[in-house]
């Protein structure tokens, strides 16, 4: 294809998602598919020769669109946000175009530096410890941007273990295996954490006890340590408390602060009340894609020790040395692939374009309009909210049960109009409703609640129906 055929289809994929993006209200936000609809769409075998761009490009509407559920719909409720923004696609053309692979600081000095600096610029942003930082005299640490946060997760958990077992050999036979150690190793979490923490646990062979809660769906101090001295007594070594509390650091473990969702809040002086206690913690990570508009994969991970991330990554191929080795990092040795994207340019951009006042009056209008749905659930006396409203997120369920609240949420997914997913609290069956798009406005939220509101009440009077003799 030559240049000039390049530049007009790149102009017309760029108007493409332009009207994507500008007309995604218009979408059924489910597709009405079943598995297996693209099989009768498509040829049994790849074709032998080149077919035309136009009609290829013709079959994204007819093969892809059908079966795509529109994260950036404002009427997509369903998960936490997978937020993008102009800048934030246009520079990814870019890191593809450059298609550097930055797994040491020689490969691409300009990957590993970028992302250096806009990494204490975030840290910096978030109101994060001096001791996260690249460039600080009195740190030892550092950030870096990983793929998601359930692989930080799991990165942490990797280093943890690895800081304990080398204290462990040190303190016992040298000659023990690591496996016999690792057996001993026993970490903790929050019986509400996130699936990924479970999954971190079987991957790396490690005990993960998932501590009950209490009223407010939170992990209580006196509950980590009762946890951690039976374990001692039964001759187990706690080494790692999360995910997200600090109590763990007074009983010497590490901590790791999973701030998935919540770290964008802290760009907001006003939202950083849960950062209390950060100072004792030893990793931290927190999702860009959720609230900052710079879409996946980019997610913030801060140690307090990169000696740490090191010594359990590390590897030294003659072909990967170089002579700035002892002096810079080389980012493969804090994560667990090798090869790596030019990830921070997106931060960098988006960053830089919106700067960090319009960032946090995006966030602010965001939990804005998970308050007014707030505000109209609390009017409605056949709803009611069993958990506290957390920045954009509010969880909600009819008084009258389970079973009519699953109902309920199996007819909405039906209707297609708008997505939300179930969740559990204590036995009880919830709905999530997350503020997901930066385009959400107010008459968005009372359209999706009018949709909710009135399925509920025909849902309440068929019941009822049935139930009169």
């Amino acid at each position: 294809m030559q240049a000039e055929e390049y530049n007009r289809r790149g102009k017309e994929l760029v108007d493409y998602i332009t009207k994507y993006l500008s007309s995604i209200r218009q979408r059924r936000v489910i597709p009405d598919v079943q598995p297996g609809y693209m099989r009768e769409l498509l040829p049994d075998t790849a074709p032998a020769e080149p077919e035309d761009w136009q009609s290829i490009f013709d079959d994204v509407e007819k093969v892809i669109m059908p079966g795509v559920v529109h994260w950036q719909s404002p009427h997509m409720h369903a998960f936490f946000p997978n937020m993008t923004s102009w800048p934030s696609m246009l520079v990814d053309m870019l890191a593809n175009a450059i298609g550097c692979v930055g797994f040491t600081w020689a490969s691409s000095p300009a990957c590993t530096e970028l992302e250096m600096n806009v990494m204490d610029w975030l840290c910096k942003a978030l109101g994060l410890p001096h001791f996260f930082l690249h460039y600080h005299s009195d740190s030892r640490g550092g950030g870096i941007i990983q793929g998601t946060v359930s692989e930080s997760t799991l990165v942490a958990l990797l280093a943890a273990r690895k800081d304990q077992i080398v204290t462990l050999r040190a303190q016992q036979d040298h000659e023990t295996d690591d496996s016999v150690l690792n057996s001993k190793l026993v970490a903790y979490a929050s019986d509400q954490v996130h699936s990924s923490v479970e999954k971190a646990g079987q991957i790396a062979l490690v005990k993960i006890r998932f501590l009950a809660t209490d009223e407010h769906l939170s992990l209580r101090g006196e509950t980590l340590k009762r946890a951690i001295r039976e374990d001692r007594s039964r001759g187990l070594v706690p080494f790692l408390a999360g995910w997200s509390h600090f109590a763990g650091a007074e009983e010497g473990l590490w901590l790791h602060v999973d701030a998935a969702y919540a770290g964008s809040a802290y760009l907001c002086p006003e939202l950083r009340w849960s950062l209390q206690g950060v100072d004792f913690a030893h990793s931290f990570v927190f999702n860009p894609a959720k609230m900052m508009m710079v879409q996946i994969d980019c997610t913030a991970l801060w140690v307090k020790d990169k000696e740490k991330l090191q010594q359990t990554f590390a590897v030294d191929p003659v072909y990967l040395r170089h002579e700035n080795s002892q002096t810079v990092p080389d980012f493969m040795n804090w994560q667990i692939p090798l090869s790596r994207r030019f990830r921070s340019l997106k931060l960098w951009f988006v960053m830089r374009s919106f700067g960090l006042t319009n960032l946090q009056g995006h966030i602010r209008h965001a939990i804005e309009m998970a308050e007014l749905l707030e505000t109209l659930i609390k009017g409605e006396p056949n709803f009611e909210l069993p958990a506290k409203r957390h920045l954009g997120l509010v969880v909600f369920c009819l008084k009258d049960g389970n079973t009519s609240t699953q109902e309920l949420l199996r007819r909405l997914t039906r209707c297609g109009a708008l997505y939300l997913i179930p969740a559990e609290i204590h036995g009880k069956r919830i709905i999530r409703f997350v503020v997901t798009s930066q385009h959400t406005t107010a008459e968005d939220i009372r359209r999706d609640w009018s949709i909710i509101s009135k399925m509920a009440c025909d849902l309440l009077a068929d019941s009822r129906a049935t139930q009169t003799p």
